[in-house]
Formats: structure tokens, sequence, C-alpha cells
């Protein structure tokens, strides 16, 4: 059996489109239920219902052999995983943004950021001095709005969430963040005869 941790969720249902193209049993996934812990009915596969930030925990302990996640949260993560595939699908960028008239504002000897992505924002402004990291985790475009931060590291896709707070893009930090298949080291080992061909399919179905 294969276990594959998904997030839940738009991108759940992406994957389960694309792995049905694949040749998995991805039927159960469709079913109207709460359960987070899923099996396929031909007995094959097993899937994991998670967070996010929780899928490359999931793979990289071996309780999911494969996971389907942003390649924002394996930055931010740093988790021990083979990344097999881009899959090209929900494509954004890792952005510091702010508002227009205060560009300035990264020059500043102290500077507040507020953002989700904490690990990856310290490797961002490891040079600066004075650096105030705010932690949030819902709502990040509203923290300069109230004048809780002076800039945010957050994902942008459109930008209209952006735009809608008076807010823009400052800096670019990461671009082509798209979701990714990753692998558990040892499984791809142990389960080579099973893993190997049907990521190999994911593959040809992109």
């Amino acid at each position: 059996m294969i276990a594959f941790a998904l997030s839940k969720g738009r991108l759940a249902e992406k994957a389960g489109t694309l792995l049905a193209a694949a040749g998995v049993d991805t039927a159960v996934l469709s079913e109207d239920t709460r359960k987070l812990v899923l099996e396929s009915a031909d007995k094959r596969y097993r899937f994991f219902l998670v967070k996010p930030a929780d899928v490359p925990v999931y793979v990289e302990s071996g309780v999911a052999d494969l996971g389907i996640v942003g390649k924002d949260t394996l930055i931010e993560e740093g988790r021990d995983l083979y990344e097999m595939l881009d899959l090209k699908m929900g494509e954004c960028r890792l952005c510091i943004a702010g508002y227009p008239e205060r560009r300035d504002v990264l020059t500043n000897p102290h500077l507040r950021v507020a953002t989700k992505y904490v690990n990856t924002a310290r490797r961002v402004f490891a040079d600066r001095e004075e650096i105030e990291i705010i932690p949030l985790h819902g709502s990040i475009e509203l923290a300069p709005v109230t004048g809780l931060a002076d800039v945010i590291l957050d994902v942008v896709q459109t930008g209209s969430t952006l735009k809608a707070n008076g807010l823009v893009v400052l800096e670019d930090v990461f671009t082509g963040i798209t979701a990714r298949l990753v692998a558990n080291k040892v499984s791809l080992k142990t389960k080579a005869a099973e893993m190997l061909p049907l990521i190999q399919r994911i593959k040809e179905s992109l």
C-alpha cells in the first residue's frame, strides 16, 4: 500500500484529479466525509488529509510515502525529503509586500515583518541587525493596515487581496512556487517497485 499526505482543500482536489489520471483510485476523495484517513476501494492507496505545513512532516517521518505540497511550504519546513516532480499547479510567488509610498521602509534599521513563514523570513532577513518577525496565521495583509507590521512576507498569486488593501509587492523573494510531489527517502527504496512506476505515470499525466 502506498500512503499519500495531501493538503486539505483546493490543492487536494487538484491532486486527486492528477492522481486519477495516473491510474490511482481516488474515488474516496470525492466522498462527503469528515474522515482524515481514507483508503481506496482496491486497498492499494491510503490518503491522509492534513494541513499544508504538516505534509512534509508526515512524509519525512515515513507515515506517508508520498506527499503533494507547495514549494513555499517545503522552503519553510526544510525537511529531509526527495522532491520528485514539479506538478505545475497553483503557481505563485513569495514576496515582501507593503505600502507603495513607503518603499524605503525596507532600509529602516528596525523592520517589523508579519508572516506565517517564520523560518523563511529569518533566512531572508539574516543580514539585518534588527528584525522583528511577527508570526501570523491568517489575513496577513491586515498587519500593515493596522500598523502591527511594516511589511509582510507572503505568497502572492493574483495580487487582488494586496490591491484591495492598498498594498503592493515591494520585492520578489522566490518565484515559480508550485505544488511538488515529494517522497520519503526510505520508502523510495523499500517500495521502489510500486512507487517508481507510479511517479513515472504521474509525470506523464502532467
